[in-house]
């Protein structure tokens, strides 16, 4: 089925897409963290060394992003089912295919294949909601897709933690599998498709793209890990710098570009990305920092750590639906900073959190984080993908992804490394009957330290409680940092939002790229 002015089909199939495009969406999402509780077990039993554990981890995030805008190009051009499909077998193949390797760099590979799969299917999702849905109905849909994308994250955790209770790493494969199976099953019965922009495929400006987007999310994560003067962080930035520059002039020459760099100065294009950037700067950032917190600070088990971070996903999921209302009484422009506010908030109370602190102060922080990514990820989406025509939603998808991602990405390297800056600050460089090599690895990681304090006996005592402490004083800093750079969102979007929410421009905008929709976004 090929519609162009979207679907005539009823309220009963669009609501099985809906469903059919959130079990895809939540395959996805919760692959991006679902590993990191598996790794102690994954260094146990494949013999992984620290860099081979960061790369099963993070080539899935590597590819993801970097072929984000070529995956949602292709989808608006070959059509959107076909690569939802065919993102969809891929991911379920590769993740079953992890269940089977014995070998850390054969799991890096696999992790690589799930983040191709991934990249294709994540815009098509989008995508296809927007073109199947009348603008009547599109708000409340896209928000129900954005509660999806940000809670399944936390549910990945919490079905992680659950499975390694009772099983080993590779059950974190099967359910990734399992899932992909369902989801790819579940579209091919119910996804249309839509094929809607003729223009030719941009090429270069796909590989410049990927290219600079993959070089750009490496240097980010490696730069914690090497050092950000690192002559591979260093040459990883160069790439970025050049191919993304050389990006954008191949796309302001082109008549039909990938995408036209000049949708940024949008309001609502230019505001959404921002917002969704910032946004996952901050979340991505917190879940690595939290979840060491309440493993190694207050003794949760990587199942009720995930428990323990539930009521963000469940407030997402519960309050993002009724976003749309907000948005069509108060506009983007108010909704959306409030969130980033509500967001700011919670990170200003997770910042309070010390060694002895219950799970009610870090609970006050998920309500507020919660309800505040609710109202924040549906203003954001919303406005990216309401600047572009029916015949662009693979790239509107995309763009908003791809924040997402490199958003995430930096969330993770700055608060990590501003965490890891204060905790090592406050470690002794040297401690006495301890190996020099220990010493060494409790400097570089709290797991370590306190590791060698139970080596030491009572001796250790005091070195796990001074480790603790200098990983909470670096916890508050980096919650501090995350606070900041929502509220500096917040008034950014402020100012830059549209003040109402607007429909996608006609398909006749194309004749002439960038110009209808400033028009139709204009404040």
């Amino acid at each position: 089925m090929n519609q162009e002015h979207g679907p005539a089909i009823s309220n009963r199939q669009r609501t099985l897409v809906l469903a059919a495009m959130c079990v895809a969406l939540g395959t996805v999402v919760s692959a991006v963290s679902s590993l990191n509780v598996a790794l102690p077990d994954l260094a146990r039993d494949l013999g992984a060394t620290q860099t081979q554990l960061q790369w099963i981890v993070d080539s899935y995030a590597v590819v993801f992003a970097g072929l984000l805008l070529l995956a949602g190009a292709l989808g608006d051009r070959i059509g959107r089912r076909p690569v939802l499909l065919a993102g969809l077998a891929a991911f379920a193949l590769a993740s079953a295919a992890g269940m089977l390797v014995d070998d850390p760099g054969a799991l890096v590979a696999v992790r690589a294949v799930m983040g191709l799969g991934a990249a294709a299917i994540m815009p098509s999702t989008l995508s296809i909601i927007t073109n199947v849905f009348p603008p009547a109905e599109r708000d409340r849909a896209v928000s129900i897709w954005a509660g999806v994308a940000g809670g399944s994250a936390l549910l990945g955790l919490l079905v992680s933690g659950a499975l390694l209770e009772a099983f080993s790493w590779e059950s974190i494969f099967a359910f990734s599998a399992v899932l992909g199976l369902l989801a790819l099953l579940a579209a091919a019965r119910v996804a249309p498709d839509s094929k809607l922009d003729r223009a030719r495929l941009d090429a270069v400006g796909g590989i410049l793209s990927a290219l600079g987007l993959s070089a750009l999310v490496y240097g980010i994560i490696e730069g914690p890990e090497r050092g950000w003067t690192d002559g591979l962080t260093v040459a990883a930035f160069a790439i970025a710098l050049i191919a993304l520059a050389a990006f954008v002039a191949w796309e302001l020459r082109r008549d039909e570009p990938l995408l036209d760099p000049r949708l940024f100065r949008l309001p609502g294009f230019g505001a959404g990305s921002v917002s969704m950037a910032v946004q996952f700067f901050a979340f991505f950032g917190f879940i690595f920092v939290i979840l060491q917190y309440v493993q190694f600070v207050l003794g949760y088990s990587p199942f009720e750590a995930g428990l323990a971070l539930a009521p963000i996903a469940i407030l997402m999921m519960g309050l993002s639906p009724r976003a749309p209302r907000l948005l069509e009484r108060f506009g983007p422009a108010r909704v959306g900073p409030l969130g980033l506010l509500l967001m700011a908030g919670g990170f200003a109370v997770f910042s309070a959190l010390g060694v002895d602190s219950g799970y009610w102060l870090l609970l006050a922080g998920l309500l507020l984080l919660g309800t505040g990514a609710a109202l924040a990820t549906t203003p954001a989406t919303t406005a990216i993908v309401s600047s572009l025509p029916q015949s662009k939603q693979g790239v509107a998808s995309a763009v908003n992804d791809a924040a997402r991602e490199v958003g995430g990405a930096l969330g993770i390297a700055v608060l990590g490394s501003a965490l890891a800056d204060r905790y090592q600050a406050g470690i002794p460089d040297a401690i006495a009957n301890a190996p020099a090599d220990l010493v060494e690895r409790a400097h570089d990681a709290l797991p370590a330290a306190l590791a060698l304090a139970e080596r030491l006996g009572a001796q250790g005592a005091g070195l796990a409680g001074q480790a603790q402490a200098a990983f909470v004083d670096g916890l508050g800093l980096a919650m501090l940092i995350a606070a900041a750079a929502l509220a500096v969102a917040a008034g950014f979007v402020l100012w830059r939002a549209p003040s109402e929410v607007t429909a996608p421009p006609e398909e006749e905008a194309r004749a002439e790229p960038g110009r209808r929709p400033v028009e139709a976004n204009a404040r």
